[in-house]
């Protein structure tokens, strides 16, 4: 089956995906791989699902050379550097949320954006502790959750050491947060990813409000 135009076919797997929920490389001028987070580089895109051991055989297996027709170099550790790619890709999305008032960090302010209404998306830190993880998920019953990066990584952004929960306004910017979350869940032992179920038809859909504001 021809891919369409929406769509990539991953040069490991040879599955068809829509192109945003697979990782593309292109080759640099000198020969390097290079991973390209915003699909937006010039030259041939090599696509590929979004899993550290499925990148780890296709350059093991030489994947990434055959698909280009030419030598390519890749960089030692190069898993490890497109999973800091992700991961940096995620924290700029919140950051520019949080500055946005459309995010908010700690327990009581995640539970009262989730009680109001006004959060979309539920971040909980990988290293969080279970029994906080199984109440936000009581307050937040059939909410998307991400649970992908640490307290550490989530504290930076609003200057703390560390936070647990973090809580998104906004639908859209929820939605590319995902995304990016899935992909950084393929390299991350005990990332979970649930996005949910859909409101039903006589429920109300969540506002997009910022949960900054009242």
């Amino acid at each position: 089956m021809r891919a369409v135009k929406s769509q990539r076919r991953c040069i490991a797997t040879g599955e068809i995906h829509d192109r945003s929920s697979l990782l593309r490389f292109v080759v640099g001028p000198n020969g390097e791989l290079v991973a390209d987070m915003a699909s937006c580089l010039p030259g041939r895109g090599l696509w590929l699902t979004p899993r550290r051991d499925i990148l780890e055989s296709a350059i093991t297996r030489r994947l990434f050379t055959r698909s280009a027709h030419r030598a390519i170099t890749t960089p030692s550790g190069f898993a490890d550097r497109v999973e800091a790619l992700l991961v940096q890709r995620c924290l700029d999305a919140i950051g520019l949320a949080r500055r946005a008032g459309l995010a908010v960090a700690g327990f009581e302010k995640v539970c009262e954006a989730v009680r109001t209404g006004k959060a979309t998306l539920l971040l909980r830190a990988l290293d969080g502790a279970e029994g906080g993880r199984r109440k936000i998920r009581a307050f937040g019953r059939g909410m998307p959750v991400a649970i992908v990066l640490t307290a550490a990584e989530m504290g930076a952004i609003f200057g703390r050491d560390h936070v647990v929960n973090i809580a998104i306004g906004d639908g859209r910017l929820s939605d590319r947060l995902i995304a990016i979350a899935e992909k950084i869940a393929g390299f991350r032992l005990g990332a979970v990813i649930d996005r949910g179920v859909e409101p039903a038809p006589d429920q109300p859909a969540r506002q997009d409000g910022g949960i900054g504001s009242r």
